[in-house]
């Protein structure tokens, strides 16, 4: 009997990591955090005091009390309840920009890419099912010279 040999853990580990989708995610995760600083980064210093012209100049101050009163009593401890809508708008901003960006930059462009591929790949199987036809055509034309050279009573072997 032979016995096989199971890899080890550490051979396994090192396989997985050779993988290449998992260092193509590895690098994705690293340039989308790197990605994330410079969209919140355009958010604060640009989206924020564009929007804060109408009121004030950081969107996170926005706010609705819902229950009176909204302050901080002198213990230090917040009185009322207070809606923080401005912090969910900063980050829906956020979201949208980096959606914005990703298609029109990342998405659009490969998507327009793959179907000039696909598009070429397409026309290349059209000339050789072209040249395929053509080079039928030709062997019957040469059939049928073959058979009219031989005369209507000969008989083919």
């Amino acid at each position: 009997m032979s016995e096989e040999k199971k890899p080890s853990l550490l051979e396994g580990f090192k396989a997985f990591l050779m993988r290449g989708n998992v260092v193509d995610l590895a690098v994705a995760v690293v340039i989308g955090a790197a990605f994330t600083n410079i969209v919140n980064s355009v958010v604060k210093g640009v989206i924020n005091p564009l929007v804060g012209a109408f009121g004030t100049k950081d969107l996170d101050k926005y706010s609705s009390c819902l229950k009176d009163p909204c302050s901080v009593n002198a213990a230090g401890e917040p009185e009322g309840i207070l809606i923080m809508w401005g912090s969910v708008l900063s980050a829906v901003l956020s979201f949208l920009i980096t959606a914005a960006v990703v298609y029109f930059l990342m998405v659009l462009p490969m998507a327009k890419y793959l179907a000039k591929v696909e598009q070429r790949r397409k026309a290349k199987e059209g000339v050789q099912e072209t040249m395929e036809i053509t080079e039928l055509e030709v062997l019957k034309e040469i059939r049928d010279a073959v058979v009219a050279q031989r005369g209507p009573g000969q008989r083919e072997q």
